[in-house]
This record gives C-alpha cells, sequence and structure tokens, in this order.
C-alpha cells in the first residue's frame, strides 16, 4: 500500500515531512506484532495512528480494544485489564473478563499509560513477555495472544528517571517510537486539515458547501493550538456553526481564537515556531510567571502591603502565595471554565482524568 493511499483509508491527513515520514514508519509495522509506543501532546492523534496501524495488520479482523489508563481509578485499573473472579472483591458480584482477554488475537491499545500504577505495570509487563496472566481472585493462568500499542504524552524516559514508570517495561515497549509533533510545529498540515474537518462536518450534517478564505486561513495558520488537531477539528465545527453564511472568513474565527490572539501579544510569544515543544512550554511558564508576579505586586499597591526600602525606589514583596494556592486556584479556574466538564478540564490542563480526581478531593473543591 502506497503512502497516499494508508493516509487517506485511515483519514491521516498531513502533507508535511513529520507526517510523511510517521506514515512510513506505521505502514512498516503494521504487518508485524511488534509492540509501538506513541509519544505526543494531547490531541495530536495518537489514537489514529493507532487504529491505522491495526487496521493494516493481519489483526484488523479482530478488536482494537482502547483503554485510557488515566481515566480508570488506580484501584479498579488491574481489574479492567485482567478481570476478575466472583467475590474477588467487595462488589465482585460475578466473574468478569478483562480488556486483555476481550482483546485476545486482536490489539490492546493502551492511552495515558504513564499514568498507570507501578504495581499494574509489573503485571502488564508479565503478560507482555509471557502472554499469561491471572484473573483477581484466580488461581487459573489464562493465556493471550494480544498486540500491544501504548501512548503517553509524557516523556517516558523521564519518567523512568523519576522512578514513577518501571525502566523495564519502557524498553519492552519502546521497540518502535512514533513521535507526533504539536501542530504549531507543522504548520503546513493545518489548511488541509481544516478543509478537511470543514467538508466532514458539512456532510454529517447535511449542510450546503462551506468555504474558508484566504484571510481565515492565516489566522489559523498563525495560531499557536494548544489543543492541537482536536482544537482545530471543534473550532472548525464551531465556526461553521454560528456562521450565518457559508463563507467563514476571518471574523468567523477571530472570536473564537480571541483569547489566544490577546494572550500572544501581552506575552510577546513567537508566532513563527521553530522551537521545539519544550522550549515553548518553558517560555509560555516563564512569561506566565512575570505576569504573576506583576499582578502580584498590583495587589499588594492596592491593598496598602508593599513597603518601601529605605532610599530605594524599589518594593519589597511582604507575601509569597504557596504553589498549592496557585494550582488550586488554576484547577478551579478550568473548572469553571468547562463548567465543571471533567474530562474537557483535564485535557485542557494537559494532565490525566485520575489526577484531575485526585486534586478536586485534594483541594476539597466544590
Amino acid at each position: 500500500m502506497h503512502r497516499e493511499q494508508f493516509q487517506i483509508q485511515h483519514n491521516i491527513i498531513g502533507r508535511s515531512k513529520e507526517i510523511k515520514d510517521l506514515v512510513d514508519i506505521a505502514l512498516q509495522v503494521a504487518k508485524s506484532d511488534i509492540s509501538v509506543l506513541i509519544h505526543g501532546e494531547s490531541g495530536t492523534g495518537k489514537e489514529v495512528f493507532a487504529r491505522a496501524i491495526h487496521e493494516a495488520s493481519t489483526r484488523s479482523g479482530k478488536k482494537l480494544v482502547s483503554v485510557n489508563c488515566g481515566a480508570i481509578p488506580e484501584g479498579i485499573l488491574e481489574s479492567e485489564l485482567f478481570g476478575h473472579e466472583k467475590g474477588s472483591f467487595t462488589g465482585a458480584t460475578d466473574s468478569r473478563k478483562g480488556y486483555f482477554e476481550i482483546a485476545n488475537e486482536g490489539t490492546l491499545f493502551l492511552d495515558e499509560i504513564a499514568e498507570m500504577p507501578l504495581t499494574t505495570q509489573v503485571k502488564l509487563l508479565r503478560v507482555l513477555e509471557t502472554g499469561e496472566f491471572m484473573r483477581l481472585g484466580s488461581e487459573k493462568v489464562t493465556k493471550v495472544d494480544v498486540r500491544i500499542i501504548a501512548a503517553s504524552n509524557k516523556n517516558l524516559q523521564d519518567e523512568v528517571a523519576q522512578r514513577k514508570f518501571r525502566n523495564d517495561l519502557f524498553f519492552r515497549l519502546k521497540a518502535v517510537t512514533l513521535t507526533i509533533p504539536p501542530l504549531r510545529e507543522r504548520s503546513e498540515d493545518i489548511n488541509s486539515m481544516a478543509e478537511y474537518f470543514l467538508n466532514d462536518f458539512v456532510k454529517r450534517n447535511n449542510l450546503p458547501e462551506y468555504k474558508i478564505t484566504d484571510a481565515a486561513y492565516q489566522i489559523l495558520t498563525e495560531y499557536y493550538w494548544p489543543g492541537n488537531v482536536r482544537e482545530l477539528k471543534n473550532v472548525i465545527e464551531t465556526a461553521a456553526t454560528l456562521s450565518k453564511n457559508i463563507t467563514l472568513d476571518e471574523n468567523s474565527f477571530a472570536p473564537l481564537l480571541s483569547n489566544f490572539r490577546e494572550s500572544a501579544v501581552n506575552r510577546n510569544l513567537p508566532m513563527h515556531l521553530k522551537k521545539t515543544s519544550e522550549d515553548l512550554d518553558r517560555e509560555i511558564i516563564y512569561r506566565a510567571l512575570i505576569e504573576i508576579k506583576k499582578d502580584l505586586m498590583e495587589l499588594k499597591g492596592m491593598a496598602g502591603n508593599i513597603v518601601p526600602q529605605e532610599n530605594s525606589p524599589n518594593l519589597e514583596i511582604q507575601e509569597v502565595i504557596p504553589m498549592e494556592v496557585v494550582e488550586k486556584n488554576t484547577i478551579l479556574n478550568a473548572l469553571n471554565y468547562t463548567k465543571w466538564n471533567k474530562k474537557k478540564t483535564a485535557q485542557l490542563l494537559n494532565i490525566s482524568e485520575r489526577t484531575l480526581y485526585r486534586k478536586i478531593r485534594e483541594y476539597d473543591l466544590r
């Protein structure tokens, strides 16, 4: 199968060199049973590549089972993966197959694998090496034939260094690694993606043919896209839904991207992005801290809590806000912004849903 045919068949949109290289690798590994690790920010399309690899493999006639390890509470993840016997724990009223048995002879896609507890990682490694496991509460060994595709928006090498992820499991998973770059690092793909999402939305909703103007394309190309492909798709569909005519111009998208454009001006974020995503993240955090410091000084000034140093025009801040307070307020603001939609909030904060639920309990947020 040629690269172009593979992309069309599996809805992988993009003409950039990065996407072409990833498609070539996916085509090569699809026919084998080798484990694949997909790395990339949230919303870059990791599951799209996982599904494409499965559908192009010899296992395409069997199931692809997708599991979000970060969305399943830690206490029941092992049961969900490996199954359990009746009475093995409180609430286990009957026996149940786990995802490994359900995906037997097919493919198991483990998303957000960095969120998997270390104790569960041990059992996963055993399944990868032997194809065997035992259900919770059972002494019977179950054999399965499952291909593993794992994904993470975290750098697993860093997680290993921090002892949050097993070194042996990491090396077992990373036989082949696909790193999907964020949308801001392949801006040449934005126009074709926007056109694809618009046409797909029109067809699904039986709408007339829409058109995006050149000026609108320019806005889309210059946008930072923190939510990557997922955000682009939502913006295109929202703009089409709210538009009063079939031509989408810069005014159709400006209100949807206004927060970014204001922050880009205020923070002097680079519009032509040739830096790595890690460099950009560090720059955003650095500039955000500067703004927090400025805001803090202004608030202290209004409250009369800033004391001038003797013989100096400089001002000394009498109080430092603890990081826990900053984190709590950030999470609460994000929850209010999404109207307490936990999934959207986790995506917005670039954390797992399980981490979000833990923070909500930890800070007793209401």
